[in-house]
């Protein structure tokens, strides 16, 4: 048996048994077991929901359309209608709107295919049926349905819809007749993926849809010749983008979604793909450059309400990190200049959609980000000549992380070398500078001399071969009164993108130049706060 579920819809036991009883249906549902019978169903009440709605004439446009839908199970429409399921023994709470209050005709013509099925069921046929037995009260009160979305009950209305003869009680459950249909109102992914000007920001989304087997989960029946074989199959419904940011697909939170229409995506999108171009030896690279980007256009673009303290001051997005605030914060949304200050709301389900004409980043403020390899992680040195080296902490605004690296030439004439790793390069335009701490961080001597030294870029081009940038052939100098940056290379292009890599792409080499007879001008040693590279917009400034 496999039971198929959705990982942010594991909702308790009547869930589960949901599908277990399905599962029990596609082998036989005449023939089910009594204890799928629900104990709070009214005695006395001897016909089931199935029989109830048939002996209704303002009903019949309904039960047609139940008899022809088929439950969709494992993405495979099924020969079990919803009608089998109602003449069983589980139990239903039903909102049956009477004939003529919607379009029969494209209904059932719909369900003749698949996918039409699969439409109708969850749209239309699930969003009037619910596991759980709810009557209509005084008190207002929401019953989750089927589809996972849910209905306010409230006096003689179900979501706003009269309800013309309600609390009908039947042996497996409870039927309301309604004037009209169920609203259905759409989640952020069904409009993402179902309104035309969001189809090419829902087909992306669409492709990181996979099934999970969960073997944590699954009742295994033991090994045979070394295979576990399992009597009950979890799989499990995932999309592997937006489970590691926000569950826009999921009716149970509220999240913001900023999104633009379509050019305004295919624009935005084909430059993020232009930042996350892999190298040609780089294995599924058009697969790794397609989740990049659009990781890169969407983490900033969803937003968790629950975890927003004031929305009309600043939103943040779910990769926000407190101790670093000026990454994936933004202020004042909805005033001029802000991220919603000309987005159109579309009330969802599970939130708000807010559709703009074009996308209201700049890739330097999402993805396009500034590189700091930190000398003093020593780690990322892949290769050193002539030197030792030490970390060094101190308490200074002005040194990043609180740390730099001492680099100590071995013998008093040494020149020395030292390369550094840079991970996570977009294929772009950087400044590549070296960010250098003054002598009086460390020594005491009081010789305030600057270092001389020379850089070297080493990277990957598209055809994934190395090559080498000698920084102009140019020999660099530090302020030795402050901490300076030294700019390497101005506007440097790198080719090929090393985002996500764990193999050595980029990597900056600095070099001491320094001959005997400039020991009294210059320093030996170098106190390196970071190598850093700083993003440079393609965009005319």
């Amino acid at each position: 048996m496999i039971i198929k579920i959705n990982k942010r819809h594991l909702i308790g036991l009547s869930f589960i048994i949901c599908h277990i009883s399905l599962s029990v249906a596609l082998s036989g549902c005449a023939d089910w077991s009594d204890h799928y019978e629900d104990e709070g169903s009214v005695a006395g009440a001897n016909s089931t929901l199935w029989e109830q709605l048939q002996a209704n004439p303002q009903l019949s446009d309904f039960c047609e359309v139940l008899r022809e839908t088929k439950v969709f199970r494992m993405h495979k429409k099924t020969s079990v209608s919803y009608a089998d399921l109602l003449s069983g023994g589980q139990s239903f709470t039903i909102v049956a709107p009477v004939n003529g209050s919607f379009d029969k005709a494209a209904l059932l013509q719909q369900v003749q295919t698949a996918q039409g099925d699969s439409v109708v069921e969850k749209s239309f046929v699930q969003n009037h049926l619910m596991r759980a037995l709810n009557s209509l009260q005084t008190t207002a009160y929401s019953a989750r349905l089927l589809n996972s979305k849910r209905l306010t009950f409230e006096g003689s209305q179900i979501q706003g819809v009269n309800i013309i003869d309600a609390n009908i009680h039947s042996k497996n459950g409870i039927l309301h007749v309604a004037e009209a249909p169920m609203p259905y109102q759409r989640s952020i992914f069904e409009n993402l993926c179902d309104l035309p000007e969001f189809s090419a920001i829902g087909n992306n989304l669409r492709y990181f849809e996979e099934d999970y087997f969960d073997a944590d989960a699954s009742v295994s029946s033991g090994i045979i010749e070394g295979v576990p074989i399992y009597v009950d199959s979890v799989v499990v419904e995932r999309n592997r983008v937006l489970d590691k940011i926000g569950y826009v697909n999921a009716e149970d939170s509220t999240y913001w979604m900023v999104a633009p229409a379509g050019e305004g995506w295919e624009r935005a999108y084909e430059e993020a793909k232009s930042h996350f171009t892999y190298d040609a030896k780089v294995l599924r690279s058009d697969s790794l450059q397609k989740l990049y980007a659009t990781r890169a256009l969407v983490d900033d673009a969803i937003y968790n309400m629950t975890l927003q303290s004031s929305p009309k001051d600043s939103l943040i997005s779910v990769p926000y990190d407190r101790h670093h605030p000026e990454w994936h914060c933004f202020y004042k949304p909805f005033e001029p200049g802000g991220i919603l200050s000309t987005a159109t709301p579309i009330a969802c389900s599970n939130g708000v959609l807010y559709k703009t004409a074009e996308w209201p980043f700049t890739p330097e403020q999402t993805y396009f980000k500034e590189l700091w390899s930190e000398a003093e992680s020593t780690w990322l040195i892949t290769d050193e000549k002539d030197c030792t080296y030490s970390s060094r902490r101190i308490e200074a605004d002005s040194i990043s992380e609180g740390a730099y690296l001492r680099i100590t030439p071995r013998t008093a004439t040494s020149r020395w070398e030292l390369a550094f790793r840079v991970n996570n390069t977009l294929s772009g335009n950087y400044d590549v500078c070296a960010i250098i701490a003054p002598p009086n961080v460390y020594s005491t001597t009081g010789l305030n001399y600057p270092n001389k030294f020379k850089a070297t870029i080493d990277y990957i081009d598209e055809k994934g071969n190395k090559q080498s940038y000698d920084c102009g052939g140019q020999t660099f100098y530090n302020d030795p009164l402050r901490v300076d940056t030294v700019v390497l290379a101005e506007n440097f292009h790198f080719p090929a993108c090393s985002y996500g890599l764990d193999d050595i792409k980029t990597t900056v080499r600095l070099k001491c130049t320094m001959t005997s007879s400039d020991n009294q001008r210059y320093y030996r040693e170098m106190y390196l706060d970071c190598i850093y590279l700083r993003p440079r917009s393609s965009k005319p400034e």
